[in-house]
């Protein structure tokens, strides 16, 4: 049997013999349409709004207004969303000082080269962009605390506007729940500090810090908290399938627009748990895959299917290399039970910028080996990074069998970024 796995803005293939295939788990949502095109489908949601007013009402006599909407490593489609935001607005204000403000959360700035494929060449030449730059202290005010007590740092842009307004999608998330809604704000817009602080150790060691949890999620508590207290006054948030298509649309309160756009994706995208030998994932292609900074996730997704020891073939591209320089060192500084203990002793108000990625990568390895797919990473930074390099996955699988024996069952989830496994938490 052979399928292919998105890598990079492509796929690659993979051939697995029937008799070693134990299941491929793939996602409603992966295949899923919606009703209508995209643009009906997001301009119903603005005209039926959930919990709030209609947008343009909300504009009305609100001179500086802020739209927060993502960068680069997501795929929220913003050349269709944008516009409609924007005239939207401008329907109810058309004299409204309107700022796009990109959340990088602790990503590097957004290039304008990007800018331009994310949104169009017209709403760059055209519009007020600011992008965030989170250890740019200056562009922050002091928001008190969070649930937490991590200190509450926002871009001030947020702070001195008369309206605030986010877009962005919904997936499962692999610690804080869903992606979407609230995650504008923090880690979206804030400072390091407080990003950091919301991704410490001992939040994201919190056995209700996984896909699709919510409630008494640490990480979410602080994250929605942000957005309620900087007064987001509306949101836009889309589903999307494989083909980054949008199939549904919700918008209107933060928090009630968005949980009614988690159980869509909840009810689209949970499957069971399925134990493999080994298990073969992807981060679902670019933008998702363009660095080991942002592949947990699907490793994550991973795991939750991979029996006792169990090998994990994450294929990700990484064309823009490991990723954030704090996670670089942090995942080359030892072997996992070594990387976990030392980030174990960092407390919350020192945590490491991008540590929490090393923290899941530890925990994982400890206890499955993972080869990592990918013609970018030179195969010696694999392994300083703790993984065991491959260029194909076919190669990875033929490694993985030796490891684990011909007779081994293969779990395949094409896209480990689409898919919510989720287990019961204790």
């Amino acid at each position: 049997m052979r399928m292919d796995l998105p890598y990079d803005m492509k796929t690659v293939p993979l051939t697995i013999g029937e008799q070693n295939l134990e299941k491929i788990v793939i996602s409603h949502i992966s295949e899923a349409s919606g009703e209508g095109t995209q643009e009906e489908m997001v301009r119903r949601a603005l005209e039926q709004p959930v919990g709030t007013p209609r947008l343009r009402e909300l504009a009305r006599g609100k001179k500086r207004v802020v739209l927060v909407t993502s960068d680069h490593t997501r795929a929220v489609p913003s050349k269709i969303t944008l516009p409609i935001l924007l005239g939207e607005i401008r329907a109810g204000n058309p004299g409204a000082e309107i700022t796009i403000l990109i959340a990088t959360g602790l990503h590097r700035e957004t290039t304008r080269e990007e800018q331009i494929r994310m949104f169009g060449a017209e709403i760059v030449e055209r519009e007020r962009i600011v992008v965030n730059r989170a250890f740019e202290k200056d562009e922050f005010v002091s928001m008190g605390e969070l649930p937490s007590g991590a200190g509450f740092y926002v871009n001030r842009l947020a702070v001195d506007c008369d309206l605030l307004v986010t877009e962005g999608f919904i997936e499962p998330h692999f610690f804080a729940g869903f992606s979407g809604g609230r995650k504008s704000i923090l880690p979206g817009i804030c400072s390091a500090e407080t990003v950091n602080e919301n991704h410490s150790y001992k939040a994201i060691a919190s056995p209700f810090a996984a896909a699709g949890v919510l409630e008494g999620n640490p990480i979410h508590e602080d994250m929605i908290c942000a957005a309620r207290r900087v007064n987001v006054q509306f949101i836009l948030n889309v589903a999307l399938n494989a083909r980054k298509e949008i199939i549904a649309a919700f918008a209107g309160d933060v928090e009630a627009a968005h949980l009614e756009g988690c159980r869509y994706i909840r009810s689209i995208s949970e499957e069971p748990a399925v134990t493999g030998d080994i298990v073969v994932t992807s981060n679902g292609g670019y933008p998702l895959d363009q660095n080991l900074y942002q592949s947990p996730k699907a490793v994550a997704t991973a795991e939750a299917c991979a029996g006792e020891d169990g090998v994990i073939i994450m294929v990700c591209a990484c064309r823009e290399g490991i990723g954030g320089s704090h996670f670089e060192e942090l995942i080359m500084g030892g072997n996992p039970q070594e990387i976990d203990r030392k980030l174990s002793a960092v407390p919350p108000r020192e945590t490491i910028p991008e540590q929490w990625c090393a923290q899941i990568y530890a925990r994982i390895l400890q206890t499955h080996p993972v080869i990592l797919v990918t013609t970018y990473l030179d195969p010696e930074v694999v392994r300083r990074a703790n993984m065991i390099p491959a260029s194909t996955p076919d190669e990875a699988l033929e490694m993985a069998f030796e490891m684990r024996g011909k007779d081994a069952r293969v779990v395949v989830i094409p896209d480990g970024v689409s898919v919510m496994i989720t287990k019961p938490v204790s």
